[in-house]
């Protein structure tokens, strides 16, 4: 079984984090989740939905504070961590190695011990600083990847689009959906 950290940050984009945790459980992944009081906040303003319930979602829950959990050791042994949405705070922090609670601290993990880190950035637009700190977290190891819609597939439903940029990140840790709606060029 894939053991994934979800953090869930204060950047506008909630449906992200959700629907992660949906589709990882639907997978049968092992969902270790990580919600900042921010991401809390706009979970509730954005989808009306209460921390409690996203952690319903998940097999193990930590207080952002417990920078104890067995998730901040390298000997843990995750596979992946996802942030969804990730604040430019949160993003930056990681950037810079400040590990003051422990979605930061786990993703400090994951970089030390060369495992995917997955950062879906939800801001926009970018000034330079932002994308300093993206450079530096690419050059560590991490995978940047906003969620940046594609129209090849035709969304019809929000959701669709959410989806999109759900199933790349699910891509990029290799949980791969085989019902997931792929490119096939334009010549048939």
């Amino acid at each position: 079984m894939t053991k994934v950290i979800v953090g869930i940050a204060g950047a506008s984009g909630a449906i992200y984090g959700w629907r992660l945790l949906e589709r990882l459980r639907a997978q049968d992944a092992e969902i270790h989740l990580i919600l900042t009081r921010s991401g809390e906040k706009t979970l509730y303003i954005e989808m009306g939905k209460t921390a409690a319930e996203a952690r319903e979602l998940a097999h193990y829950s930590y207080p952002l504070e417990d920078i104890g959990a067995r998730i901040a050791s390298g000997s843990s042994r995750m596979d992946a961590m996802i942030v969804a949405p990730c604040s430019i705070h949160t993003m930056s922090a990681i950037a810079q190695g400040i590990s003051s609670n422990l979605l930061i601290r786990a993703a400090d993990v994951m970089l030390k011990e060369r495992r995917k880190l997955v950062l879906m950035v939800r801001e926009s637009p970018f000034h330079t600083g932002h994308l300093r700190n993206m450079t530096l977290l690419a050059e560590m190891g991490a995978i940047i990847a906003p969620p940046v819609p594609g129209f090849y597939n035709h969304p019809q439903t929000v959701m669709d689009i959410v989806d999109h940029s759900v199933d790349r990140v699910l891509d990029l840790i290799g949980l791969s959906d085989p019902r997931v709606r792929r490119w096939e060029g334009t010549s048939r």
